[in-house]
Formats: structure tokens, sequence, C-alpha cells
């Protein structure tokens, strides 16, 4: 009856401990009850700079085109009508060996019969440190020519809910002969 007894009380314990150790709680109740305190609480300002590892051949690929305009032969990805899915790591450091934060999901299209353009839609997964567990929505225009492309965030979750910001990008490397690059984010976000 002992064991049974400080079973059960390990368990209870661990399972009080969930939402402390995964952030906030999830549930319908929980979310209602954090935006009813939302008037009492202040906005953050939170600033991250991280690298975003493309990678579009070889054997660890992050990014795959999915779709191609039926009358565009061209392989770039950046060609009108290209639509790419991607999963990329999320780094501290621009080396793809570098601590990794989180991973960046989502997809690209170009969408610019002009200059080489694409539109992002993107979340972003943080997956260590203080951010563990949320995540942050991010799209718009990449006119990946530009020295810096700036992005909107539109929302997040965990510690990033009702997230807005912006997100600024500039190409730190790219190298066409291996269809890879990296990307250097600034992200400036408001949140509570």
């Amino acid at each position: 009856m002992g064991k049974l007894l400080s079973a059960i009380l390990i368990l209870c314990s661990m399972v009080i401990s969930v939402p402390a150790i995964h952030g906030l709680a999830k549930d319908p109740k929980s979310v209602e009850k954090w935006l009813d305190n939302l008037t009492h609480s202040k906005q953050k300002l939170t600033k991250l700079h991280f690298y975003f590892h493309d990678i579009e051949s070889g054997n660890n690929t992050t990014s795959i085109q999915i779709a191609r305009a039926p009358n565009n032969n061209s392989t770039s990805t950046a060609a009108f009508g290209g639509i790419n899915i991607f999963d990329n790591a999320m780094t501290v450091g621009p080396n793809i060996t570098s601590k990794q934060l989180g991973r960046a999901q989502g997809l690209f299209a170009a969408s610019s019969l002009g200059p080489q353009s694409l539109l992002i839609t993107m979340n972003l997964f943080f997956t260590e440190g203080e951010f563990n567990g949320s995540t942050l929505a991010i799209v718009g225009g990449d006119p990946i020519l530009d020295q810096y492309r700036e992005m909107s965030v539109v929302g997040g979750s965990g510690e990033f809910r009702l997230a807005r910001g912006i997100a600024t990008a500039k190409t730190f490397a790219n190298n066409p002969a291996t269809n890879t690059a990296v990307l250097e984010f600034h992200v400036v976000v408001i949140h509570y």
C-alpha cells in the first residue's frame, strides 16, 4: 500500500509540474484565464538574433520545390510560380553546427514577375532556451536581391502569445553550386 501511495504522489507531482516545464497551459480554460488577466499585464519587448539554414539539395535537404508554373522550365526556386516547403534549422551562429535554437517551418512562393521576390509564410518553433515550446508566425515579402528584407511577425504561441513585430532578414551566405543559403535574422517582438 505504501508503494502504491508513493507512486500516486509521484505521478500527481509530475502532472502538476507539466505546465511549468512546458510553459503556459494550452487548454481552452487556461487560455481564457490568461486573456482575462491580460489587462493587468505589461507588454514585453524581446529581441532575437539567429541564422536560418536553407538546403535545397544533397543528403540533408531541408527545402524542396513542391510546385512549378506549367510554362516555366527554370530550375530556380525563385522563378515565378515556384513553391517550396521548408523545415530549416535556426542556429545561434552562421555555421550549421552551432547551437540549434529551433526550426523554421513554412513555405515560400516565387510571386513576382519582375525582380526576384518571394512570399514567405513560416512558423519559428523554438526548441531550446527560455522560449522552448513557443512559436512565432512570420509572413511577408522577401525581395531576395535586396540587402535587408522586412517581414511581419503576425502572432505567436506560448511565451509569444499575441506577438507582433518585425523580422529583418539578410543573406549571410549563398552558394548556388550547392543550392544552400544562410540567412541572418533580427526579430523584434512585442508580446505579453
